[in-house]
Order: C-alpha cells, then structure tokens, then sequence
C-alpha cells in the first residue's frame, strides 16, 4: 500500500513547531512592507486572491511588519517603494517563519501556503503595492 500524499502539506521550510528562521532567497524570497502600509497590502493581496494569496506572515513586534513570500529570485525584477524592501539570497537576510499551529508569537500568518498557491504572486504585489501607495499620496495632496 503506497503512502497518501496530502494536497494540504506544508513546504518544508514551515516548522513543526514554533518558529525558525530561514534565510531569504534559498526557499522563497521575501518583501518586508512595514506597519499599517503592510497591513493594507496585505487586505488587498487577500480581497484580489479571493483569500487565496499564499504565503503573508506578520510580526506584531517592532515595526509589525507583514512578510511576503515569494518565489526564490522573484523579487529583484521591481524596484519596490519606500516602505518595501525585498529581502533576497545576497546578505544576511533572515525571515522568521511560525509553525502552522501552538504558540508562535510574535509571529502567525496572514495567509498560509497552499498546493495551489505555494508563494504570493510578485507582480500582483508590486502592482497593488503601488496602488496603495499612490492612493495614499493622492490622499495627503
């Protein structure tokens, strides 16, 4: 009798428990959008994606920001805005990744990885990134 292979199971580089860090660039790359603009992208990613957006981890530390995942190489091809950093494989950038369930704080998801939706898509996060942040502007003006 083979093994069952579950659509549902989670990438390798999601702990069993807790939380790790992984460094950016190996398994995904990362952007970094701090505070209340890394919230509203985050409810836009997820309202545009039908709450299928892949992977969003939030820290409720520090700045509180919002980390998106996406795929490795993926996001030197956007110069991200003021706000935005893209953390890649160059350097010594680390994302610290929660477990699915028990106690991760100060770390959880936002959105979770799924097998139809391993990463959050990069282009689809610079545009709606640049409209948040240009309705902002026009918002000040």
């Amino acid at each position: 009798m083979e093994p069952k292979n579950s659509p549902d199971l989670m990438p390798s580089w999601i702990p069993a428990t807790g939380h790790a860090l992984r460094h950016a660039g190996i398994h995904f790359d990362a952007v970094r959008i701090i505070g209340i603009l890394g919230e509203q992208v985050a409810y836009e990613v997820m309202q545009f994606t039908d709450f299928r957006a892949g992977p969003i981890i939030r820290s409720r530390i520090g700045d509180r920001s919002m980390y998106f995942l996406l795929p490795p190489g993926s996001a030197r091809a956007y110069r991200w805005p003021v706000g935005a950093e893209a953390l890649v494989r160059e350097g010594a950038a680390f994302v610290g990744v929660p477990a699915v369930h028990g106690l991760t704080y100060p770390l959880d998801w936002r959105s979770l990885p799924s097998a139809q939706v391993p990463f959050v898509d990069a282009e689809l996060l610079f545009e709606l990134l640049r409209k948040v942040v240009d309705d902002e502007i026009r918002a000040v003006r």
